[in-house]
């Protein structure tokens, strides 16, 4: 079954900081997106692809023309906490602390998995509707809010990772598990779910300092056992955070050595933050081709720093866009990406519109392994994309009005737009 959509187009091929930004994307002014079953069949220019696609234009398939916009990829989020929706924007507190007084107590009332259901539909229906298709997610430490949250994602058809946060001390009696009980509700939670239609498992260590070393080990044990799932965790976000690693794990060489001595490490490892990485945990990173996900409105809110992004590049480590609802204080990766043009800024360093829109697609995939999946348009790629709307809002509409070039008009979407400007998204090629 075909689908064809019609429109002013962009998607990337490469990362604009590692060849010519030339050859790091196509951008078609009038392009065609042919979708068949779901996946990616064609992209090109419009006036072309039409003279090859009459029979199936004779057979009756609709050309949807989406005007006064720009068809992309769906935007990808790399690191959320969808337990935390209700908690957002609570006022006043850094990392440790705001766990403590508001994080913890909003987590414990998903034992009950009806709760859990209703909390993942409702964030699964923000996401969509700022144009986020894929998302690398953290339950709680219950199995039931793993399973509620697959099961409305399964529902929605959604490509969405996500696992159940083991955490075995430093933390209420309410939410802790032991290494055994982590290790074995983890497993059953990978043996029903990863891969099951278009959802994947990550094995979620909270972060080092909820974790004992014999948690952390068994966690990579699982990782051993089930090689192509995820590791999700936190690193190096705040300053109190990686003392306190350091005194409870003191013969690591530094915070990412906790994760590397239990095996964590690797290509489907995904690390939240990274706001203050010693050269030593760059390189390692770079090595073992782990990801970090770069979480600007959480590190601005929370006030633990501004990640050097220059850095993470110069060791060739995988960036993508993260959220971080609920320490983040937006659904939309418009957003998003204007907070983290802000913290570069603030570092005397430049982040470009291609880099940030490649950082919320392709850069994004790229972090979760699924490139060729997600992320672009080459063909087999599932068909989840997005349209932006130039003209959602009078100050944007006006702003465009003065527009020169593709570059100016990608910064004024960051910099303007949140999830007014996403005038539709579709899922495997369907309107959603």
């Amino acid at each position: 079954m075909y689908k064809i959509y019609r429109g002013e187009l962009l998607h990337f091929l490469a990362d604009p900081a590692k060849v010519v930004l030339e050859e790091s994307y196509e951008y078609f002014q009038d392009g065609l997106l042919v979708i068949k079953n779901g996946l990616v069949e064609q992209v090109g220019d419009a006036e072309i692809l039409l003279a090859t696609l009459s029979p199936l234009l004779v057979e009756g398939t609709e050309v949807i023309h989406y005007e006064d916009g720009l068809i992309m990829p769906g935007f990808i989020d790399t690191h959320v906490h969808y337990p935390q929706t209700e908690m957002i924007a609570s006022y006043g507190e850094q990392l440790l602390e705001w766990l403590e007084n508001y994080t913890f107590p909003a987590e414990r009332k998903f034992c009950d998995e009806e709760h859990g259901g209703n909390v993942a539909e409702f964030f699964l229906s923000q996401l969509l509707e700022a144009g986020t298709t894929t998302a690398l997610v953290f339950g709680t430490v219950h199995k039931e809010s793993v399973d509620a949250f697959f099961t409305i994602a399964q529902q929605k058809k959604l490509r969405m990772i996500c696992g159940k946060v083991l955490m075995d001390q430093n933390c209420p009696d309410y939410l802790s598990d032991t290494a055994e009980t982590g290790y074995a509700d983890s497993k059953a939670l990978i043996e029903k779910w990863h891969k099951k239609d278009r959802l994947q498992y990550a094995i979620t260590p909270r972060f080092a300092p909820t974790c004992s070393t014999e948690q952390l080990n068994k966690a990579g044990q699982l990782l051993a056992e089930y090689p192509d799932v995820y590791l999700h965790t936190h690193l190096c976000e705040n300053k109190d955070e990686i003392a306190w690693v350091q005194e409870l794990f003191p013969n690591s060489s530094n915070y990412l050595d906790v994760y590397d001595q239990s095996k964590l490490l690797g290509r489907r490892s995904v690390f939240a933050h990274g706001v203050h990485l010693q050269e030593q945990e760059c390189q390692r990173l770079g090595e073992t081709n782990s990801a970090i996900a770069f979480c600007p409105s959480s590190n601005l809110f929370l006030g633990s720093g501004l990640f050097n992004l220059k850095q993470a590049q110069q060791h060739n480590i995988n960036v993508g866009f993260g959220s971080d609802i609920g320490a983040g204080t937006t659904f939309s990766m418009l957003s998003t990406i204007n907070e983290g043009y802000k913290t570069q800024q603030l570092r005397a360093d430049k982040l470009s519109p291609f880099q940030s829109f490649y950082l919320a697609t392709l850069g994004g995939a790229t972090v979760l392994d699924l490139e060729g999946t997600i992320g672009n348009f080459t063909k087999g790629a599932e068909a989840d994309f997005i349209v932006l709307d130039y003209h959602a809002t009078p100050l944007m509409d006006r702003r465009m009005k003065h527009c020169q070039n593709l570059t100016e008009k990608l910064f004024i979407l960051s910099m303007l737009g949140d999830e007014r400007h996403v005038k539709a998204t579709h899922i495997m090629g369907e309107l959603v």
